[in-house]
Order: C-alpha cells, then structure tokens, then sequence
C-alpha cells in the first residue's frame, strides 16, 4: 500500500498534525494489537484526520463500532488503495471488503530493509483453529501458480535483493489448492538463486499437519548452500489434550517426528517454536508437558504467548484459566526458555554470515549464519548486502559477536548504501519489539529487529527518500499522507475537495492539453485497476484531480 501511494505522488510523514490522511494497518492475532488501532482511530478524530483502516481488523469484524465513519480497505483490496485514499480525501466513506482474486506481485512496494523481499505464496489457511481470528480475515487457502512466484524471484534478484522471505500464515499448505506442493515450489525457486550464494531463500512458518509427508523434501531443501536452515514450526502446547481443544490437527508426537527427522537430515537446524500459555480448560498437569517439551528440545527462538480469546472464536466461549494463572505460567516458562544457552562454546568458530541489517546501537552489522544464528560485527556499512567468513569471538543470550576475516562478494553500486534514493519494495515481516506472541514474531528484541530503527519516508521529485524504514506503533502500521505534489495544490475546505485552474479543466473533460508524463500515469491507473468495471474506471478517472512525478 505504501508503495501504490508513493508512486502516485503521496508523501509519507512521520508526523501525525502535518498529516492530510492516516492510513493505519492492523493485526488481529492478539487483543492488544486491536486496542491500539481503537486508540489511534480516536486520536485521529480528535485531530479531524481523514482515516482509512486496512489489514484483518476490519476484513474480520467489518461491523466494529469504532470503524464507523472511516474507510476501509480489505486484505484482498490492497491494490486499490490509491482510490480508497483519493476518495477519502474528498470527504467520502468508502469500504472495499468483497474477496476477489489475489493480489498481484509486481504491485510498487517500498522496502523497509531494501536487501529483503518478503514473498507471499498464499493466503489463508486450511485450518480452523479455535483461537484464530486471523481466519476470519484471511479466509480459505489460495495459493500462487508456481510460475507468478518463479517470475517474481527473477525480477527482484535482477533488482539486487540479497534475501528472499517466503510468508504464509502456512507454508506447508501451499499448493493444495491449485495441486501442486510445496516441495515443487522450493525446487523451482532455489534453481533460479544465484549459484555463489549470493541471494538466500528462508522458508516462512509452518504447522506440522502439512510438512509431515514433506519431511525428506524438505530436508533436501534446507540443506541447499542457498537456503537458510531454519525453519519456525508452532506447537503452542505440549498437551495432546490441549492440542485437541485448539483443533490444531496434529499430536505432540508428529510434533517430534518433525523436529527430529529435520534436526537429523539437516547440518546445523535450527527450529523456531510457539507456545501458547494459559488456553481454556489447562491444567497444572497439561501446562507441566509443555514446560518438558520446552526443556527436552531447548529450542533457540521460543515465542511466549498468554492466551487472548478472539471474539467470534470458539475458544472465546470456551472457560477460561484464571488470568493470574495465565500470567503466572507465562513468566515461568519465560524464565525457563531465557536460562537457556545455546550459543555457548561457539568462541572461536568460523562462520559465513550473510549481512542485511544495522543493529539498534549504530555500530555493529547483523548477520545470519546458514542456521540463521544472528552474528554482529563491526564493518563498514558498505558491506551491507554482502556475505563474508567471520570468526566467533564471544557469545551472547540472543546472538554471537564475531572479527571479520574476509568479504565474499560486494553489492552492485546501484543498491550500496550510499545511495540515497530508497528502493520500491514490501515492508520487513510483522514484529513487534518486546513482545512475545503467536504469530512468528521473536520473543525477545534483538539488535536486528528493523521496527527499533525509527525512520521515516518522503517523495520528492518522483523519488523516495531513504530513512530505512516507516513509523510503526505496536502491531499497526500507521502510514501519515501528505497530498501528492501536484500543479495547482490540493486543500480540503468542509470536506470538499478543491484544486487549480487546470483540475477544473482536467473536470471538464479538457484532456488533449495533458502531457507524457500525465498520459503515461493515465495509462498506469489503467493497469492497477484493469479488473474494475469499464464504468469505474471512466469514474474514478474523471474524478482525477491532478498527475504529478
């Protein structure tokens, strides 16, 4: 969405009162994340701000009272958000939630970490997990055609992309829709990653029902030079019992099967896990194999979460464990999960790292090794996007620091860091720093997290200016518009829309005075809203008020 909006024109501001419009992106996964959309939407009318509200919130509870009076913009709807804002602008209520075909993936993206293209292979899910909101949202599984994914690995290799992140809310699931699987998706895609291993593959989350006939596969997949070798696999609790409750559809023992048959194929596997504390009808008993599963495995990245009932849940009507139980067993596996060690006796190591981000502290370079260990060095920013062997020469809680020893390979100059104008791309994963919750985010704030570095955006000239990254507040994203640059600027006066002398023409039909640059934009408009109806489009067109670069 940010991406649509800066390429025609919008500038993104991190500053609320200079804002003409806030545009707030939303999580349902956890009751907080929805609070802090319900606090912005309010401080934003307070303000009189122009809202429009996007994400699964409204796609999942259309008919919240706090989403009177503002626009909307559903998941599947995110290529018409240029609309959506234009006509918010002009004073009108406009809510776009009907399901249609996916998004596509050339959609103009902006990057918060320009080295990372984040990749969805689908959307939904096949589950029906009795605590999932998300589902409400996001919907029934549709996949991608292998073919669109492979097209688009091409395109943002070409672009100087150094990682690729595939995201699903279940990997695993890929394909079952359109009769392919995921093995034949990862197989194409790695055939297309550059054989010095100077662009990695990581593999998003899955639940165990969809990998278990994929294991051997998998492996194969993982331990590719290519390929990262993690990979976050949920089990939110070690009780079969529970498991049941949750409908999760699979045992603590496929669990195991899991993590076992990766960790033995697989050099180095690191597994990434979820758990969710506190769910309806726990007991003492259940809550103590969850605390064994944990210790047996020692798993590196474990993600902590206390059970938030979803309304329109079942677990939400489910009896609930004493809330002072919940967060009593929360902070007892935290404590268990923190003690662990699991980077020591690495001194003296020596690893290839690939290099994507700053740390929060301005001086170290964070990279991954194959088993995605986070290893921090000193080096010049030049070296971002680069792979190079590094010796572990101390260790930490949540990473390894290590001495630089050779550069493997250099960025193209076309995406060094002294490049000032930002690159078009899509935003670093959902994260939040401090939080522990069940939806793939780390349990603990590291030094690499991309939502500690605060930034901003802005256009100029038909550029975009590079700050690293979008303001973010909790789970939301809150993109703060300022009205495209045009010929005769734009002002709102009693929620009506006024303009130039050449916009009261542009009114009356008067096209042939348009020039290339507002012909070719013309013709852009086309192209994301080909799906409408012939009459939209001659609407929204007419509507115009102005083109700019």
């Amino acid at each position: 969405m940010a991406g649509q909006l800066a390429a025609f024109g919008y500038v993104l501001s991190d500053n609320p009162e200079e804002a003409d419009l806030w545009l707030i992106n939303t999580c349902t996964v956890k009751s907080p994340s929805q609070s802090a959309m319900d606090t912005l939407i309010t401080k934003g009318r307070s303000s009189k701000k122009p809202l429009v509200v996007a994400g699964c919130v409204p796609q999942g509870s259309r008919d919240l009272k706090e989403l009177e009076g503002v626009s909307i913009v559903g998941v599947q709807q995110i290529d018409r958000v240029v609309e959506v804002v234009e006509e918010t602008l002009k004073g009108h209520e406009v809510r776009l939630l009907n399901r249609k075909t996916l998004p596509a993936l050339d959609l103009p993206k902006v990057r918060k970490n320009k080295f990372v293209e984040i990749l969805p292979i689908n959307v939904g899910c096949l589950g029906a997990c009795t605590y999932c909101k998300t589902k409400h949202a996001r919907g029934h599984l549709g996949s991608y055609t292998v073919d669109s994914l492979v097209g688009r690995v091409r395109t943002v290799i070409a672009d100087g992309v150094k990682e690729i992140w595939l995201s699903s809310e279940d990997t695993g699931a890929y394909g079952r829709d359109i009769g392919v699987t995921l093995p034949i998706l990862l197989n194409a895609i790695v055939s297309e990653l550059p054989p010095d291993g100077g662009t990695m593959l990581r593999i998003g989350m899955t639940n165990p029902p969809y990998i278990l006939e994929h294991l051997k596969e998998m492996a194969v997949v993982l331990r590719h030079p290519c390929v990262y070798s993690f990979l976050h696999v949920p089990v939110q609790s070690g009780s079969d019992a529970i498991l049941s409750a949750m409908n999760r559809e699979y045992t603590v023992t496929e669990f195991r099967t899991v993590v076992d048959t990766l960790t033995e194929l697989v050099p180095g596997m690191q597994i990434a896990t979820d758990i969710i504390c506190g769910f309806p009808g726990e007991t003492d008993e259940e809550f103590a194999q969850t605390v064994s599963l944990i210790q047996e495995y020692r798993f590196p990245q474990v993600h902590i979460s206390q059970f938030y009932p979803r309304p329109g849940t079942p677990a939400a009507r489910m009896k609930k464990v004493p809330s002072a139980v919940v967060k009593k067993r929360s902070r007892e596996l935290t404590s268990i999960f923190e003690a662990f060690t699991p980077y020591n006796g690495m001194e003296g190591r020596v690893e290839r790292i690939w290099i994507s981000e700053i740390a929060t502290d301005g001086i170290h370079l964070v990279g991954h090794t194959k088993g995605y260990m986070q290893v921090l060095v000193v080096a010049p920013r030049s070296l971002m996007g680069t792979s190079a062997i590094v010796k572990i020469t101390s260790v930490g809680r949540w990473s390894v620091f290590g001495e630089l020893i050779e550069t493997l390979n250099q960025v193209n100059d076309n995406i060094s860091l002294n490049e000032e104008k930002f690159s078009l791309g899509k935003c670093s994963p959902c994260s939040v720093p401090g939080e522990i919750c069940a939806c793939s985010r780390e349990a603990e704030p590291c030094a690499c997290e991309p939502q500690s570095c605060e930034g901003k955006i802005s256009m100029e000239e038909g550029s975009v200016s590079r700050k690293d990254m979008l303001p973010e507040n909790q789970n939301l994203f809150k993109w703060l518009l300022r009205r495209r640059k045009n010929h005769g600027q734009k002002r709102i006066e009693n929620g009506i829309a006024w303009g130039s002398k050449e916009k009261e023409e542009r009114d009356r039909g008067c096209m042939n005075h348009w020039g290339l640059v507002d012909r070719v934009l013309l013709g852009g408009i086309f192209g994301i809203l080909q799906r409408d109806c012939s009459y939209m489009l001659f609407h929204y067109i007419h509507l115009e008020v102005s083109f700019s670069i």
